[in-house]
C-alpha cells in the first residue's frame, strides 16, 4: 500500500477545511432563520395586544383580561380569583365570574385545572357563606364534571366531593343527588358512571340510613352489576363508606351479599377490589359472617392470587397482617398454619430466581416482575410485627425468626429499610425474648446502606434499653455482656455516616448517642466514643454535627465515673477549644459551655467553666466576642450570691472592659443590649427563694448527683482496696438491686461539690456502708428515666435561644434540666488512658475568695480582628 500522494493529501485538506466552512455556514443559515421566529414572538401589534392600562383597578383589568386578553392571561386572572375573592367579593361575583363561566366553555386544560383549583381554594378560604357559593359556583363544578380530558374531570371531582362535605341536605338532594338517577343509567357514558360512583359515596355521610336505603342503594346496586369492569371496581371501593353510612345490619344485608358476588367476578381489579373493601370492613361484621362467609372467599382469594397477576400479590401482602389481626380466633389451627406458610411465602418471593446474571442481560419484563417481587416483600416486612402478634411471641423462635432473618438480609435497600423502621415494634412485642433478634441489630447496624441505618436510629435508645433490661432471666446481668459486637458496630456505623455526604443522619446518630450511658459501661465510652467526639468537634465542617458531637461529649461527661477521666476531659475542653488557635474551635467551645449550663449543676460550671469563657470578652476575633456577649446571661444566672460574689466581680469588670474597649460597632451593641439585660435579671441566693424554688430544687438535685458520683467512686476505691480485687460488674449491680431505693435523695447530703477530686470518707464504718448504699440506691433510682425525655431538649437551642436569652428562658432551661439526669450509669473497669495531659485544672470552689489568673485561661492568636461573618452556618 503506497503513501498518498502530495495532491492527494492537499486535496483532502482542502475538502475537510471545506467541511469545516461548510458546516460555519450552515449554523449562520440556522441562525438567519431563528431571527425572524424571534421577532414574530414580539411584533408591535402583540406588545399593545398584552399591555393593560396600569390605572385600572384589580376588578377592571381581571374583566378586561377575561374578555380580550390572551389565554394566558385568562389563566393568570383565574389563579387569582381567590385574592379577588378576599379583596372585593361582591365585586368579583357581580362582574369577574360571569367572565370566568364564558372563558371555561372555550378553555384549554391548564385553564381547567386552574379553575378547579381557585373554586376549591374560595371554599377552603370561606370567602363567602355557603349558601353563596352554592349558588355562584356549583353548577360550573358540575358543567365540567364529564370534561373529555379525564385529568381535568378528576380536578373538577375532587373539587364537588370537597364541596358535598360543606352542603346543606337540601341542596345537595336538588342539585346533586336527584341529577344523578339520570347519569348513573347504562345510556351514559362510562365516565359519567365513574363520576356517579364517587359521589355517591361521598353522599351517603350526609344523609340517614333510612333516605340512603331508599334512594342510595337502588343506585349501588345497578352500578355495582354495570356491564363495565371499571365501573364495578369503582361503585365497590366506595362501598366501605356506604357501609359506614347505613350501619350494620343494612351492612350484612345488602353490602355483604354484593361484595361476595364482586369477589367472584371475571375481572381481577374487582375481585382485588373486593377483597380490599372485605378486609377493610372486618370489624362490621360479627363472628359467624366471619368464618361462615368471609373466611372461605380469602382462603381462595390466597390460593389463586400467586396464579394472578403480580399486582393482587402486592395488595395481598399488603394488607395480610389487618386480614390475619381482623380473622384471628376463627382460624382452626391447620388454616392458621396455611396461612403462616403463605405469609412465609410470600416472604421469600422472588429470591430464589436470583442466578446472578447481569441485569443488562435480563429481559424488561423479568425486571418488572422482580420490582413487583420486592415490593411483596417489602410489604411483608411492613407487616411483620402484626405476624408476631399472629404466631404469639412466645413462638417467634420457631415460627418466625428464619422469617425475620431472611428480611434483614434481603439484598434489596427498601426491604431492609422497612424491617429497620418496624424494629422497635419487634423489639417491643418481643419483650423478654429480644436477646433472640441481637445479631439482627448489629446486621443493621452494619448495613452499607445508609438509608437503612437512618431508619433504624430513630429508635435507638429505646431498642438499646430494652436489650439491655430485657432476657430470659428477670435478674439483669451486666448491660448488654452477651452483645460484645455493639460497641464496634456503633463507631462503625458513626464512621460510615460521617464519611457520607448525608450530614443529616450523622446528626441524628450523634444525637442517640446520648443514651450510650444508660446501656454500656463508663469506661467502654471513655477509650471507645469520648475521643471521636472531640475529632468531630474539632474537625467536621458541618456546623449541626458539631452541636451534636458537643452535646453528646456533655452528657458522657455528666455520667462519667472516674473523676480522673473527667478531669482529662474537662482539660481537654478547655486548651484544646476554649484556648485553641481556631477561632472555629472556641466559637465551639462556648457552645460545650451552654450545653453543660444545661446539663450540669451550676457550681459545676463555675468551679471549671466560668473563667475560662468569659475569658474569651478579649479574644481576637470579634464573633467570638459577639457570641460571648449572647451567652453572659445564661452565664450570670449559674452565680449564687454570696458564694459567688467573686465571680460576679471579675464578669462586671469583663463586661465593662468589653463596654469601654471594644471598637467593633456590631460587638458593641450586642454589649449594650447584653448590660442591660444583665441589669435586670435577679441573682440567686444561696438559700431558696421562693421565686427561684423551681430552678434551685432542680439545680440541688444536680450538685447531689455529682456529689455521689464523687462519693460512689471513693467508697469502690477503698472496698477494692480492702478486698485486694476490683468490684464486677454483676456484683455491683446485685448489690444495687439488694438496697432498697429511697423516695427521695438523704436531707443530709451536702449540696456543695468539694473543690479536690478526692473527698475524706467518714472514719465510721457503719457511715460508709450507708453511703454505699445510698449510692447504688442513687446508681437505680436517679437514672430510671427513658431517653426519651432527653430528646425534649432541643439540640438547636444554642443557635436561637443563646441570642434571646431572658430570665425566662433560664427558667425553661432548668426545667428541662431534669430530665437528662435520668440516665443509668455503669460500673467502669480499670483501664489505661488514652488522654496524655495529666496536668490539674483551673477551678473555681464557691466560698472562696481564690480564683485563676485570667490569662492562664485563654491563648490569642494572631487570626485577623474581625471574621468575614458574623455567625457561620452549615449548608444543608
Amino acid at each position: 500500500m503506497h503513501p498518498p500522494s502530495p495532491a492527494a493529501a492537499a486535496a483532502a485538506m482542502d475538502f475537510s477545511q471545506n467541511s469545516l466552512f461548510g458546516y460555519m455556514e450552515d449554523l449562520q443559515e440556522l441562525t438567519i432563520i431563528e431571527r425572524p421566529v424571534r421577532r414574530s414572538l414580539k411584533t408591535p401589534e402583540e406588545i399593545e395586544r398584552l399591555t393593560v392600562d396600569e390605572d385600572l383597578s384589580d376588578i377592571e383589568r381581571a374583566v378586561y383580561l377575561l374578555s380580550a386578553g390572551q389565554d394566558i392571561q385568562g389563566t393568570s386572572v383565574i389563579a387569582n380569583l381567590p385574592f379577588l375573592m378576599r379583596q372585593n367579593p361582591a365585586e368579583t361575583l357581580r362582574r369577574v365570574l360571569p367572565k370566568v363561566r364564558e372563558a371555561l366553555h372555550v378553555a384549554g386544560v391548564e385553564m381547567q385545572l386552574t379553575a378547579a383549583v381557585s373554586f376549591l381554594t374560595i371554599l377552603q378560604d370561606e370567602s363567602v357563606s355557603v349558601h353563596t357559593y352554592a349558588h355562584s359556583f356549583l353548577q360550573v363544578i358540575l358543567l365540567h364534571l364529564e370534561h373529555r380530558d379525564a385529568g381535568v374531570s378528576n380536578a373538577w371531582l375532587e373539587t364537588l366531593l370537597s364541596v358535598i362535605e360543606v352542603l346543606p341536605k337540601d341542596t345537595l338532594r336538588h342539585e346533586i343527588l336527584n341529577p344523578l338517577v339520570s347519569k348513573a343509567q347504562l345510556s351514559q357514558t362510562v365516565q359519567s358512571r365513574l363520576v356517579s360512583c364517587k359521589i355517591l359515596g361521598k353522599l351517603t355521610n350526609k344523609f340517614d340510613a333510612l333516605a340512603i336505603k331508599r334512594e342510595i342503594l337502588p343506585l349501588v346496586k345497578s352500578l355495582c352489576q354495570d356491564v363495565e369492569y371499571e365501573v364495578r371496581s369503582c361503585m365497590c371501593r366506595q362501598l366501605e363508606n356506604i357501609a359506614q353510612g347505613i350501619g350494620t345490619e343494612l351492612t350484612k344485608s345488602v353490602v355483604l351479599p354484593e361484595l361476595i358476588e364482586l369477589s367472584r367476578d371475571e375481572g381481577s381489579s374487582v375481585r382485588l377490589a373486593a377483597f380490599e373493601t372485605l378486609v377493610n370492613l372486618l370489624d362490621i361484621f360479627d363472628t359467624d359472617d366471619r368464618s361462615q362467609t368471609i373466611l372461605p372467599v380469602v382462603k381462595s382469594f390466597c390460593e389463586k392470587s400467586f396464579k394472578a397477576d403480580e399486582s393482587i400479590l402486592i395488595s395481598l401482602s399488603f394488607h395480610l397482617g389487618k386480614l390475619c389481626h381482623g380473622l384471628y380466633g376463627i382460624f382452626t389451627p391447620d388454616q392458621h398454619l396455611r396461612f403462616l406458610e403463605f405469609y412465609k411465602k410470600l416472604c421469600t418471593l422472588g429470591l430464589q430466581q436470583e442466578n446472578g446474571h447481569n441485569e443488562n442481560q435480563i429481559p424488561p419484563q423479568i425486571l418488572e416482575q422482580e420490582k413487583k417481587y420486592i415490593s411483596v416483600r417489602k410489604n411483608c416486612a411492613y407487616n411483620f410485627p402484626a405476624m408476631i402478634v399472629f404466631v404469639d411471641p412466645k413462638n417467634f423462635h420457631m415460627e418466625l425468626y428464619s422469617t425475620f432473618f431472611c428480611l434483614c438480609h434481603d439484598p434489596e435497600v427498601p426491604v431492609r429499610y422497612t424491617i429497620a423502621i418496624c424494629f422497635y415494634e419487634v423489639s417491643k412485642l418481643l419483650n423478654s425474648g429480644v436477646y433472640l433478634i441481637h445479631k439482627e441489630l448489629i446486621t443493621l447496624l452494619q448495613d452499607e446502606s445508609l438509608e437503612v441505618l437512618d431508619a433504624l436510629i430513630d429508635h435507638l435508645p429505646e431498642i438499646l434499653e430494652l436489650m439491655s433490661t430485657g432476657g430470659e432471666s428477670s435478674v439483669q446481668e451486666n448491660k448488654l455482656s452477651s452483645l460484645p459486637d455493639l460497641v464496634p458496630a456503633l463507631t462503625a456505623a458513626e464512621q460510615r455516616a460521617a464519611a457520607s455526604l448525608k450530614w443529616r443522619t450523622h446528626e441524628k446518630l450523634l444525637q442517640k448517642y446520648a443514651c450510650l450511658p444508660q446501656v454500656i459501661s463508663s469506661d467502654q465510652i471513655y477509650y471507645r466514643f469520648l475521643q471521636r467526639m472531640f475529632t468531630i468537634m474539632m474537625t467536621n465542617n458541618v456546623l449541626p454535627v458539631q452541636k451534636a458531637a458537643s452535646r453528646t461529649l456533655c452528657i458522657f461527661l455528666r455520667y462519667n465515673r472516674k473523676q480522673e477521666q473527667r478531669h482529662e476531659v474537662i482539660q481537654k475542653l478547655i486548651e484544646q477549644l476554649g484556648q485553641g488557635k481556631s477561632y472555629w474551635n472556641r466559637l465551639r467551645f462556648l457552645d460545650t459551655c451552654e450545653f453543660i449550663i444545661e446539663i450540669f449543676s451550676k457550681s459545676f460550671f463555675c468551679k471549671y467553666f466560668f473563667l475560662p469563657a468569659i475569658e474569651l470578652t478579649h479574644d481576637p476575633v470579634a464573633n467570638v466576642r459577639m457570641k460571648l456577649c449572647y451567652l453572659l446571661p445564661k452565664v450570670k444566672s449559674t452565680l449564687k450570691i454570696p458564694a459567688d460574689k467573686h465571680l460576679l466581680q471579675q464578669l462586671e469588670m469583663c463586661v465593662r472592659k468589653l463596654l469601654c474597649q471594644e471598637k467593633d460597632k456590631d460587638v458593641l451593641a450586642i454589649v449594650k443590649r447584653t448590660v442591660l439585660e444583665l441589669d435586670r435579671m435577679e441573682m440567686s441566693m444561696d438559700a431558696f427563694q421562693k421565686k427561684f424554688y423551681e430552678k434551685d430544687l432542680l439545680d440541688q438535685e444536680k450538685e447531689r448527683e455529682e456529689l455521689l458520683l464523687l462519693e460512689m467512686e471513693q467508697l469502690e476505691k477503698e472496698k477494692q482496696q480492702n478486698d485486694g480485687r476490683p468490684m464486677s460488674d454483676k456484683t455491683f449491680e446485685k448489690k444495687r438491686r439488694d438496697s432498697k431505693t429511697p423516695t427521695s435523695l438523704p436531707k443530709n447530703i451536702p449540696i456543695s461539690v468539694p473543690g479536690s477530686s478526692s473527698a475524706t470518707p467518714s472514719t465510721s464504718k457503719e457511715i460508709k456502708k450507708s453511703k454505699l448504699i445510698r449510692s447504688q440506691s442513687f446508681n437505680n433510682q436517679a437514672f430510671h428515666a427513658k431517653y426519651g425525655n432527653l430528646d425534649k431538649c432541643t439540640t438547636s437551642k444554642s443557635s436561637t435561644a443563646a441570642y434571646t436569652p431572658s430570665v425566662s428562658g433560664l427558667s425553661k432551661t432548668s426545667m428541662i434540666s431534669l430530665t437528662d439526669d435520668s440516665f443509668r450509669m455503669r460500673n467502669t473497669n480499670s483501664a489505661p488512658s488514652s488522654f496524655s495531659s495529666n496536668t490539674s485544672l483551673p477551678s473555681t470552689s464557691r466560698g472562696t475568695g481564690n480564683s485563676v489568673d485570667p490569662k492562664s485561661s485563654g491563648s490569642k492568636d494572631t487570626q485577623p480582628r474581625k471574621a468575614t461573618l458574623k455567625s457561620r452556618k452549615s449548608n444543608p
